[in-house]
C-alpha cells in the first residue's frame, strides 16, 4: 500500500512508547532488580544490532547498487534475488521492494499496523519506528516527520509513503551523495545509514561518515 501527500505540520513525539514496549521495560526492571541483567551491557548490545550489524547489511546492498548499474536495475525489479545474492536472506526479507529515492521523488517506510521490518538488511526496528504517533502521523504529515528528522526537502518534491505488511517489506535507497565518484563499495556502504534506508533520512555526504 502506498500514500502520496502534501506538506501538512504537526508535531506529535514520534518516540513515544507504545504498550508492548512498556512492557517490556517493565520486565526489563524486575529483571534488573533481581540482578539478572545489566542495563548499561544490554544497551550497548541492542544499540550495537539497531545501528551497525544489521544496517551495515542493507548499507552494502545500497552500497553495490551505487556503484553497479546492473545490480542496480535488479534490485529495482527484484530486490529479494538480488539482496539474498549477497547472503542476506530471511523470513523478515522473503519479500522485499526496492524503492530510489531521486529529487522528484521521495520514499518513506512504515507498518501501520504492527512493526513489519526487513531485518535482514536493517536488524532490529527503533523504538520509535514501533510508535503509534510515528506510525499514525507518517501517512498524514510525511514532510512534518521529515523535518523532526532534520530534513528539509525542496517542496517540488513528491513524498511517498510506504505501508509494509507480513508480505511486503521494504527498502528505500537513498540518493548517492555528490563528490562519491570513484568511490570503493566500502567507503560508499559508510555513507549509508538505517534512516537513509526506511526513508526518514539521507545518506551521509563526504567526510560526515564516523
Amino acid at each position: 500500500m502506498a500514500h502520496d501527500h502534501h506538506p501538512d505540520h504537526g508535531h506529535d513525539d514520534h518516540s513515544e512508547l507504545g504498550e508492548m514496549d512498556l512492557r517490556v521495560r517493565a520486565l526489563e526492571t524486575v529483571l534488573t532488580e533481581k540482578g539478572y541483567i545489566d542495563p548499561a551491557a544490554l544497551d550497548v548490545l541492542i544499540d550495537t544490532y539497531q545501528t551497525k550489524i544489521g544496517p551495515r547489511n542493507g548499507a552494502r546492498v545500497v552500497a553495490k547498487a551505487w556503484a553497479d548499474p546492473a545490480f542496480h536495475d535488479w534490485l529495482l525489479n527484484d530486490a529479494t534475488a538480488a539482496i539474498a545474492s549477497l547472503g542476506y536472506a530471511g523470513r523478515q526479507g522473503e519479500h522485499m521492494v526496492a524503492l530510489a529515492n531521486s529529487d522528484e521523488q521521495h520514499h518513506m517506510v512504515v507498518c501501520t499496523l504492527c512493526s513489519c521490518y526487513p531485518w535482514p538488511v536493517l536488524g532490529l526496528p527503533p523504538t520509535w519506528y514501533k510508535s503509534a504517533p510515528y506510525r499514525s502521523r507518517v501517512v498524514k504529515d510525511p514532510r512534518g516527520v521529515l523535518a523532526e528528522f532534520g530534513v528539509e526537502l525542496p517542496a517540488s518534491t513528491r513524498i511517498r509513503v510506504w505501508d509494509s505488511t507480513a508480505e511486503v517489506r521494504y527498502l528505500v535507497i537513498p540518493q548517492r551523495p555528490a563528490g562519491t565518484e570513484g568511490w570503493s563499495e566500502e567507503q560508499l556502504a559508510d555513507l549509508v545509514t538505517r534512516d537513509s534506508m526506511i526513508g526518514t533520512g539521507l545518506a551521509l555526504a563526504p567526510g560526515a561518515a564516523p
